[in-house]
């Protein structure tokens, strides 16, 4: 069993190398691996795809790695590969991000990238720090996780589904702040798991183990 973080060059893949690797033995969840290589990530039995910073600086730089859309796409597309995505890994998922441009995503997910806009003014974005999740349905990724439990965010931007079945929890930032969504084999997270404690380690250990 292998999972690939996919490295491309979207910001420090440290804190989430050691964790997924943590709980992959742990769990026995097999190999864990970063890997800027298309190749590994068409034999890869589970893909991540992390990404820090704007936007459109990340689709243009996941783009720019040689033949790693395509396998992307061939193995969670076409082979049903699970797939987690994390903040701006997360929102590439969507038709469109309108970060700063609009710039096209992955389409996986129907849906665009907005910034959030807090109906109380006094709070500041980005959205910086832990919140209480709300679970909208249950996914096995989810799986002895609660509404309640704490992840840690920073975004300015959020994903808003064109489906609400694709929605799977949210947080209240003085309205409604997309947290995870879900579609198939994919499961896309705003906030980073592996910063959030407990419940982001359950939930990596979840996605290690799940078998759709």
């Amino acid at each position: 069993m292998l999972t690939v973080l996919v490295d491309y060059d979207s910001g420090n893949l440290h804190s989430a190398s050691k964790a997924f690797q943590r709980m992959a033995q742990e769990v026995g969840g097999g190999d864990v691996i970063v890997s800027a290589r298309a190749e590994d990530v068409a034999r890869a039995d589970r893909i991540v795809l992390p990404g820090d910073g704007a936007f459109p600086a990340c689709r243009r730089a996941l783009g720019a790695v040689d033949g790693m859309v395509e396998a992307l796409e061939e193995a969670v597309q076409q082979r049903a590969v699970p797939f987690m995505g994390i903040c701006v890994g997360m929102q590439m998922l969507a038709t469109l991000g309108r970060e700063y441009e609009d710039v096209a995503g992955l389409d996986w997910i129907g849906g665009e990238v907005v910034r959030i806009t807090p109906q109380d003014k006094a709070l500041k974005v980005p959205h910086m720090g832990w919140n209480d999740l709300v679970l909208d349905r249950a996914h096995p990724v989810l799986d002895g996780i609660a509404s309640g439990d704490h992840a840690y965010f920073v975004h300015s931007y959020h994903f808003l589904v064109a489906d609400p079945a694709h929605l799977v929890a949210h947080v209240d930032y003085a309205g409604p702040v997309t947290a995870i969504v879900a579609r198939d084999t994919v499961i896309g997270m705003q906030f980073h798991p592996e910063k959030s404690q407990s419940a982001g380690l359950r939930m990596i250990a979840n996605f290690l183990t799940w078998t759709p």
